[in-house]
Parts: C-alpha cells; sequence; structure tokens
C-alpha cells in the first residue's frame, strides 16, 4: 500500500475513536448515569478531560491530515524534490506525534483513574475508599461505595475503553511516523511520473 494511501487508512480509523472517546469522557461527567448535586462529587481524573482533549481534539487535527495525503497534490511544487508530497509526509509525523502525546495522556489518566478508583459517597462522606487497584480484583469491595447507585462499573468500564481507545491509537500514530518517515525518504508510489517527472515526489 502507498505510504498517501496507509495514511488515509489511519486517518479513518482515528476519527471514529476519537468521538468515541469523546463519549466516554463525556459520559463521566454523569456518574453512574445520573446528574450528580454537586461537581466536587466528580472523580478528579475527569475533569483533566483526558478523552475530550487528549484522545479527542488533539486526535481530530493528525486524523484530518492523515485523510488529506491521499489526495494531496504530488506536483504542489513541480521541479522541486523538497515539495509536494514528501513535505507533506513530513508535516504528517509532526501531526502524528501530537496525535500520540494526546492520546499517552488519555492512556495515563486512564490507568490512574482505574488504579485510584473511583469517588463515592461511603455513607459518611465522600471519599475514594479504594487504593492501589484492591477492588479491581475483590468485587466485594465495590459495596463500600453506597451513591450514586453502580459508580464503580460505570467508571470501571468507561476508563477501561478510554484506556484501550487511547492505546490504540497511540500504536496508530506510531505506525503513521514510521510510514510518513518512508513517505518522506522514497515519496509515494503514486507520484511516479508527475509533472512530466520520472521518479517519486
Amino acid at each position: 500500500m502507498c505510504t498517501g494511501g496507509c495514511a488515509r487508512c489511519l486517518g479513518t480509523t482515528l476519527i471514529p475513536l476519537a468521538v468515541l472517546c469523546t463519549l466516554a469522557n463525556i459520559l463521566l461527567f454523569f456518574p453512574g448515569g445520573k446528574v450528580v448535586e454537586n461537581n466536587v462529587h466528580i472523580t478528579d481524573e475527569v475533569w483533566y478531560f483526558g478523552g475530550i482533549l487528549g484522545s479527542g481534539v488533539l486526535m481530530i487535527f493528525p486524523a484530518l491530515v492523515f485523510l488529506g495525503l491521499k489526495n494531496n497534490d504530488c506536483c504542489g511544487c513541480c521541479g522541486n524534490e523538497s515539495c509536494g508530497k514528501r513535505f507533506a509526509m513530513f508535516s504528517s509525523i509532526i501531526f502524528a506525534a501530537v496525535g500520540l502525546l494526546g492520546a499517552g495522556y488519555c492512556f495515563i489518566l486512564s490507568a490512574v483513574a482505574l488504579n485510584k478508583g473511583p469517588k463515592c459517597n461511603t455513607g459518611t462522606e465522600w471519599t475514594y475508599p479504594f487504593h492501589d487497584g484492591n477492588y479491581l480484583s475483590d468485587h466485594t469491595l465495590w459495596d463500600m461505595c453506597r451513591s450514586p447507585e453502580n459508580i464503580v462499573p460505570w467508571n470501571l468500564t468507561l476508563f477501561s475503553l478510554l484506556l484501550v481507545m487511547s492505546g490504540i491509537q497511540a500504536v496508530l500514530c506510531s505506525i503513521q511516523v514510521v510510514n510518513g518517515l518512508f513517505g518522506t525518504l522514497c515519496g509515494d508510489c503514486k507520484c511516479c511520473g508527475c509533472c512530466g517527472g520520472d521518479g517519486t515526489v
């Protein structure tokens, strides 16, 4: 597959992942699927917007750049080998790095949130009743959270989804870094002979 076609495939995959990460982060603002009376009762990591900013907004830009590479004009700088497709592929490496940082941010936040557990009402106060992820292997501890209802499986499911999806995004952006490097050094296979030239651009 040509480097431009590969980039477009990656971009097509990143967009739905970015949308899903954004939705997952938004749902975390409604513990147990309900509106909380006080915002301080929401788990702290939710307010860092890992899914909205990291795997959402910061991922949209690289995705759009990757999608545009397929239709990039190889002859945009006719006669100048430093421009055209090679420059476009080089710029995609920079955007892939931005996406990698965003995905890493969301991944780390999600991992911390899963290890820390949700903030909930234990019957006496709103606190974090779990320590070092002990609730992940011992479901009997979930009863320590009196409210919001089903807060533990709610946070566990959504943060796990964010963890997995941001991990996939990081892998895809890493692939584009390698793909972009090949495109920068070797050009794109569909640029052969453009502008009357015989080789790649």
